[in-house]
């Protein structure tokens, strides 16, 4: 049974990316950065434990790519870090960053072959450039640019980590605790992914899939006598609004449910359930930004969309181009790329009875090609 954990971190903001996208949902193929990166050390069976670090509101997501054990993070690197430790149940753990993607496994092997030679075992790039510091010009050869992944004493980090000082790395918090630190060779190709630039020093991965991922979104909402009608992100002319939790908007409920189809992410009763008092009479429109928000968080471009209202009344042929244009802004496509279609059933059912409204929603996503931001 192997003694060692891997712990990978994939909790960030992404702040320095400048970019919509997050780093870790960045595709490669099909598979985001983190999975990609797991994927890869977990088939050289080395770790008895892996722990996938992420954002609290990102894991359900990522439950549905792999089976890992998954940590929500804190508000900083080491905040993440510690949380994972509670968990691990080795005395050896394997830290990296999810967006340094291309470790190599003669850089795995330099950093395992020592493992019983510190309490952390580093690998590092020397420095080539002349470095001034302060004003005055030092010696290059004292210099060394950290990387991950880092071998740790579990107990040793756990306790250098105990303190209310903050680190760039675990390295640094063991010596800081009085620990030792050994030095491997790292590796030019093992680059983190800081900023949006750096994509273009990432060797091993691949550009993302070219697919096109449809989703498809069906909603009805009952009359209300009482409340505004609010369809399509627009205002209704009518004497009555719709029975529902939030504002009612039938059109958006379908739409979103449309995009998270099609990027595999659910329903809106899992993001917003109608249970959670936040979100009582709130605007649809304020729910479908988060959506589109989280949709390119999570490397995602909107294509089109298609919405068929089904209504005996009220009749919405004067509103449909608003709609368009209301609904176009938020996804951030062109009003030509969001449809609207109206139709009746023809006096059937509920909806020919005047007692609701349904609505049926298509959309196209596809992945965000990395290749042209870097």
């Amino acid at each position: 049974m192997s003694d060692l954990t891997l712990i990978l971190l994939a909790a960030g903001s992404s702040s320095r990316f400048s970019q919509d996208v997050k780093k870790q949902w960045l595709r490669t193929g099909h598979q985001p950065l983190w999975q990609f990166v797991a994927h890869e050390l977990q088939k050289r069976e080395l770790f008895s434990q892996i722990i996938i670090v992420g954002a609290a509101d990102e894991i359900p997501f990522m439950q549905q790519y792999g089976d890992y054990e998954f940590i929500a993070g804190g508000a900083t690197r080491q905040e993440s870090l510690k949380n994972a430790l509670t968990n691990v149940t080795n005395e050896y753990v394997l830290v990296s960053d999810i967006a340094r993607a291309c470790i190599s496994e003669s850089m795995l092997e330099r950093i395992l072959s020592q493992k019983t030679s510190a309490d952390c075992i580093v690998p590092y790039l020397p420095v080539t450039d002349t470095i001034v510091y302060k004003g005055a010009t030092i010696d290059r050869e004292a210099v060394k640019r950290l990387q991950t992944p880092q071998l740790s004493k579990t107990a040793s980090l756990k306790a250098a980590l105990d303190t209310n000082q903050t680190f760039t790395d675990e390295s640094s918090a063991i010596v800081a605790n009085g620990g030792s630190r050994s030095f491997v060779l790292g590796e030019e190709h093992a680059h983190k992914i800081t900023y949006a630039e750096d994509l273009n020093k990432i060797p091993c991965l691949d550009a993302s899939a070219n697919d096109i991922l449809s989703g498809n979104g069906f909603d009805v909402h009952a009359f209300d006598t009482k409340g505004d009608m609010w369809l399509g992100g627009v205002k209704i002319e009518s004497d009555f609004g719709f029975l529902a939790h939030s504002d009612g908007d039938v059109a958006i409920h379908a739409l979103i449910d449309a995009l998270l189809g099609a990027a595999g992410m659910g329903d809106i009763g899992m993001l917003f359930p109608d249970n959670n008092a936040a979100y009582k009479g709130i605007d649809s429109k304020e729910l479908l930004k988060r959506v589109v928000t989280k949709l390119y968080n999570f490397g995602f471009v909107i294509i089109n969309a298609d919405i068929t209202i089904a209504a005996q009344t009220p009749r919405i042929g004067k509103y449909k181009l608003a709609m368009r244009h209301t609904l176009a802004k938020i996804l951030g496509i062109d009003a030509s790329r969001m449809n609207i279609k109206a139709t009746t059933t023809e006096k059937l059912g509920f909806i020919g009875r005047s007692e609701g409204v349904g609505v049926i929603a298509n959309a196209n996503l596809k992945y965000l090609n990395w290749k042209t931001i870097g």
